[in-house]
This record gives structure tokens, sequence and C-alpha cells, in this order.
């Protein structure tokens, strides 16, 4: 090497190093400008992701992963990773869960989860659906969707709620009425005067799971202001008992008790009586009710007994009534068969037997009898709308002294209820009967009443009743009535009513009534219009 070459290479080296450092200058001021840019476009656009965001992975441009990188297995993790508390692949958990559920030696084996349950509507491809997965349907419903609640009646929040005493309900109710009538003795010309009526009444029901009893009383007293003759008493009471002995088969046992008087104007009563003459008639009927499937048999024993009181005259003495007390021995048997759901025909017969205490009544007839009705009807109850029975036969009765002609007729008997609507109500009733008598050469009495009864509610406090009703008393007589007829009445009732609740426990009622009567027989024809205030207290 030249001398003095060493010192030439290292100023040269030197002098290359400043130029480099010079040019490079500037170029670092470029390139740090261009980065300041790029920083304040991003901070520009906050919501522009980053492209190192881990959150914002890029899905575009990355390489398709090979054959042997998808066919490694799962990635393991060193035996520190697990010691540190922390378990990547849940290994270590699986591990705790298996020693947890492995049961000890001795404990019996856990019941095993059930199967998945399958969704959608049982039976849809056979295009029906069988009997025990009728209640099925419940377990394919929505998990957010609430069951379905059954619909119940509606309750009146005027009704009286009654006083429970352990399994009976109790309904206990008081009317006190004061009333003018223009003519309460139902003769022609009678006398107007005012009277004030009071009835109590209970009614008791059972509140058993099987069996069933039942109770229905009520008296009234009516006093009159100026006609202290027609002053009189009257108490009825039924109450019933069943015994469910199983399924198909129930015993029923009943007892009844009336008090009450002879009708105004009746033939029966005398002209001269100071009061009218009372009457006490008690009972009882024993019952067996069978089923078979949709056929129904009862056979009913009826006894019944019958005792008057004396008739108290104007002059102070009496007459006796005692030919008029009997002994009635009957019994009914019925077969019903359901042809429909809640329509149920019947056909039926009853007969009976009355014995009094006299074999001869004080005009020397004797009145022992021997009745015989057949009837055919239907029970009803559809859906709570239409309820009741209906009834309609042939009733002969042969008294045993031969001179009286038999009492025969058609007869009817009804008691259906319809539901027009939520605020209206329709009752039919209707009833007949063959009734004693004691004038000369009368066999009896054929009665035959209907009535329609509508009531409608104006508000849910205010309800509207009009009633009407018809009745025809038939005599059966080989005497006659002046035209050479036996003698008919007719009978015609009107009425009008409203009742407004206070509350449950406290009512107001106002009505209105006419009565009138047409006869074949001479002065007996009678109208009379009634008007009647009255306040009813119940719990």
């Amino acid at each position: 090497m030249w001398p003095g070459s060493s010192l030439l290479s290292r100023g040269r080296y030197q002098c290359l190093a400043f130029a480099l450092a010079a040019l490079s200058w500037p170029l670092a001021l470029l390139l740090d400008a261009g980065l300041v840019s790029d920083a304040q476009a991003q901070s520009l656009s906050p919501y522009q992701p980053s492209l190192t965001d881990p959150r914002y992975l890029p899905r575009f441009g990355l390489a398709k992963p090979t054959a042997s990188s998808s066919q490694q297995g799962p990635a393991t993790i060193s035996s520190g990773a697990g010691s540190i508390g922390y378990d990547a692949t849940g290994a270590i958990a699986k591990e705790n869960k298996k020693k947890k559920n492995k049961p000890k030696p001795g404990e019996p084996k856990p019941v095993p989860p059930p199967p998945p349950k399958t969704r959608g509507a049982p039976q849809a491809a056979e295009g029906h659906t069988l009997a025990p997965q009728i209640g099925a349907r419940d377990q394919y419903r929505a998990p957010d969707t609430p069951p379905r609640r059954v619909a119940l009646p509606p309750q009146d929040a005027f009704e009286p709620l009654g006083i429970r005493a352990g399994t009976f309900l109790l309904r206990p109710a008081i009317d006190i009425t004061r009333g003018y009538d223009t003519n309460p003795s139902h003769f022609p010309g009678g006398k107007p005067t005012g009277y004030t009526t009071v009835e109590p009444s209970l009614n008791v029901r059972s509140n058993w799971s099987a069996h069933e009893f039942g109770f229905d009383g009520r008296a009234n007293y009516s006093q009159f202001d100026s006609v202290s003759s027609l002053d009189r008493p009257m108490a009825e009471a039924k109450t019933y008992l069943r015994l469910d002995a199983s399924r198909d088969t129930s015993v029923n046992i009943e007892g009844r008790y009336l008090l009450s008087t002879d009708y105004p104007g009746s033939p029966n009563v005398p002209v001269d009586v100071a009061k009218l003459p009372t009457f006490q008639t008690w009972g009882t009927s024993l019952g067996l009710t069978q089923r078979f499937n949709h056929f129904e048999l009862l056979a009913k024993a009826n006894y019944d007994r019958t005792m008057f009181n004396d008739s108290e005259l104007i002059d102070g003495t009496t007459s006796s009534n005692h030919d008029r007390d009997l002994d009635q021995f009957g019994g009914q048997l019925r077969g019903s068969y359901e042809l429909w759901p809640g329509v149920k025909p019947f056909v039926e017969i009853g007969g009976d037997t009355r014995k009094h205490d006299l074999q001869f009544d004080r005009n020397g007839f004797q009145r022992d009898s021997v009745g015989l009705t057949p009837k055919v009807g239907s029970t009803f109850d559809i859906g709570g709308k239409f309820t009741g029975e209906v009834s309609v036969g042939y009733t002969e009765r042969r008294l045993e002294d031969p001179t009286l002609l038999p009492v025969r007729g058609v007869v009817y008997d009804a008691l259906l209820k319809w539901q027009a609507t939520g605020l209206t109500t329709v009752t039919l009733n209707a009833n007949s009967r063959a009734d004693e008598s004691v004038v000369a050469g009368w066999s009896g009495a054929l009665r035959r009443d209907v009535g329609i009864q509508v009531d409608h509610a104006l508000r849910r406090w205010l309800i509207w009743t009009v009633k009407a009703g018809y009745g025809l008393d038939d005599y059966i007589s080989n005497t006659c009535c002046g035209n050479g007829d036996p003698r008919v009445d007719k009978r015609v009732s009107l009425g009008s009513a409203i009742t407004y609740k206070l509350s449950r426990e406290l009512w107001l009622k106002g009505e209105y009534r006419y009565d009138t009567l047409w006869s074949n027989a001479t002065n007996v024809d009678y109208h009379s219009h009634a008007f009647l205030v009255g306040l009813k207290l119940q719990r």
C-alpha cells in the first residue's frame, strides 16, 4: 500500500458519510410526514377499524389452510398452564365433573334425563287425534304462552253469599210486604182493605263430594186491616237427601210439610164462615234411581197425610171438617233415556189410593178413590241456557161412590227456564191436579194452571218482571149450574214488578197484580187489583 493511502481513504469515507447523511435528512422528513398524515387520517375516522385491532380481523386476502395444518390435532397446553388455574380447553372442568357425577359404592345410580320432546302437533299426518292425546296439546305450546283459563259462569254482584256452617250453606231471608187489595175476599162486591205480610224463609244446601242434602222452607202470615176473617197463615217445607250407593245407583229420601187454608171464594168454604179453615199435610217419599249407561230407571213410593181443622162460623159455632181427613198412598215408575247430551225423554206412570177417616162425608157420599196418571215428557239441561222439565199425560180418578162421576182429563206439568240473554230470563210454569170436594153431587175439581214470567235486568241492580197466568177449574159433577153444564171457572192473572237491589243483603220491591175470574155459575165472577211494596233482608 502506498504511503499515505490510509489517511486518504479515511478522509474519503468521512466525506461519503457526510454526503449520505445530508441525503437521508430530507428522506426522513418525508417519511415522518407520511406517517403523521396516516395517523391523522385514522384519528379523523373513529368508526373505521384498525387493521391490527383483534376484534376486527381481516377476512380477505388470507391464505387457505394447508392440508397438513387442517389434519393437525388439537392444541395441547403445557403442564405449567394448568397449574396456574387457567383451563384453555376445559379438560380440567370435564374431569372434575366426571368425578363429581360418579356414584359412590352403595349409592343408587342416577335416573337418566328424559329424551327431548318432539315439536309439532300430534297425529298431524294421520289427520286424527287419539283420545289419550287430547290433553297432550298443552305439551306443544310455546314456553311463553300463558295457560288457557276455564270460563266461569258470571256471578251476580247483588246475590246473597249465604252463611257457611261446616259443610252446609245457609241462605236465610225475610220479606216484609205492605199491600192494598180492592177485593181480597174474591167475591162479587168485596170490600177493599190494606194488609201486611211477613214471610221468613231458609234454604240449606250441602257441600259434599258425594251424596246431597237440601232444605227449602218458608212461612208467612197475612193480616188484613178491616177484614179479619181473611187473616191466614201459610208454611211450606221440603227436605231431601240423596245417598249415592255407587256410581250408577242412588237412594232418594224426601220429606214435606204444608200448612195452608182454603183459598177465598172456594166452593168448599161455607158462606157464613168467620175465618178460613186451615189444614196440614205432611208426607214422605222413598225412591231408588238406577242408571244403565244412557238409560235411567226411577221407582218411588209416596205417603201423605192431610188433616183439616174445624171451620169457625159467624154465629160462634163450628163446623167439623173431619170427613175431609185422608191418607194417600202412591207410587211412581219412570224410565228415561239420554237421547242427546242434556235431553232425556221419559215415560212415567203414577198411581195412588186415597182413604178417608170417615167412610161417608157430611152429605152421605163415599169419597175414597183410586187414581192413575200416565205421562210422557222430557228433562232439559242444555248448556245452562235451557233447563227444566215438561210432561203431558192423562189422569183418571174413580171414586168409590157409584153415583159420583170419575175425574178425568188431560194434565200437563212444566218448569222450564230459558236464559234468553245475559239480561233476560224467561220462566214457564204449569201444573195440574185433581182436588177433593165436599159439595153434594160433585166428584172433585180438575185444576190446570199455566204461567209465564219474564225477568229483565234494566241494570244489574234493577230487575223488571212481567208475568201472566191462566187457570181452568173444571168441576166434575152430575148436577147443573143453572145452564145445564157443570161449573167451569176461568182465571186470569197479570202482574208487573220492579226489584231494586241496594246491596246483597237489602232489596226493595214494588208490584202490581190484577186477578179476575169468569164462571158459568151465577154470582161468582170477580175482579181484583192489588198494589204491594216490600222490603227483603237476606244473607
